[in-house]
C-alpha cells in the first residue's frame, strides 16, 4: 500500500460537534462548532477554535465564560441551523430552554444530554482569524438516562460527529475493543 501526499487540512477524524452558549447583552447566545477538544485532564480543560467575527465570542472575552453543550444526534437539524444563523441578526435565546449554574453567565441547553460549564484560562489569538478559547470545566451536567454506571455513555448520549473534508454529519458506530486493554493482547 502506497501513500501520496494530499494537502495539509484539519483531517483529525472525528470532530464533535458542540453548541458554545454566552451571554451577550444579557441574553443567552448559542453557536455550532467541531474545533473542539479536550487540552488537560487535572484540571479539567477544554479548548475550542472560532472565528474572531462570531457574535459569541464577544460574550466570552467580557464574561470570561462559556458553556460547551453536547447535543444528541435527534438535534442535529436545530443544531446545524444555529450554526448557519448569527446571533448579531438573530435573537438566539429562546431557541432552547436555558438554564445558568455556578458561574451565572454561562447559558446552557436543557435540551442536550451533557453541558460544560466552563471559565476561560486563556484566550490565544492564532495570527488569523481564530480566536482559541482554553476553558477549565468548572461544573458539568448529564441526563441522568445518558448515564451507565455513573459514568457518561456514548451509546446513549449519541453525539453528533463532523467529518469535514465531506461536510458531513454523522453518528458513532460500533465499540471495536476496550480501551487500555485491547492493545495487552499483543503484549507476551
Amino acid at each position: 500500500m502506497s501513500k501520496i501526499e494530499i494537502k495539509p487540512k484539519t483531517y483529525l477524524y472525528p470532530m464533535p460537534v458542540v453548541i458554545i452558549g454566552s451571554k451577550i447583552e444579557e441574553k443567552a447566545n448559542f453557536m455550532t462548532i467541531a474545533w473542539c477538544g479536550i487540552c488537560e485532564n487535572n484540571p479539567p480543560m477544554i479548548s475550542i477554535s472560532t472565528a474572531k467575527s462570531h457574535y459569541t465570542n464577544d460574550g466570552i472575552k467580557k464574561n470570561r465564560t462559556f458553556s460547551v453543550n453536547i447535543p444528541s444526534e435527534n438535534m442535529v437539524e436545530i443544531t446545524d441551523y444555529i450554526g448557519i444563523i448569527s446571533g448579531k441578526t438573530i435573537d438566539k435565546s429562546n431557541i432552547f430552554e436555558i438554564f445558568y449554574g455556578y458561574l451565572k453567565t454561562a447559558p446552557m441547553i436543557k435540551e442536550v444530554p451533557i453541558n460544560l460549564e466552563c471559565e476561560l484560562v486563556k484566550n490565544i489569538d492564532l495570527g488569523t482569524n481564530h480566536d482559541l478559547f482554553i476553558g477549565e470545566i468548572k461544573k458539568a451536567y448529564i441526563k441522568e438516562e445518558c448515564l451507565s454506571n455513573g459514568v457518561p455513555d456514548i451509546e446513549k448520549i449519541k453525539p453528533i460527529l463532523y467529518s469535514t473534508g465531506t461536510k458531513n454529519y454523522l453518528n458513532i458506530g460500533n465499540i471495536i475493543g476496550k480501551a487500555w486493554k485491547i492493545g495487552k493482547n499483543l503484549k507476551k
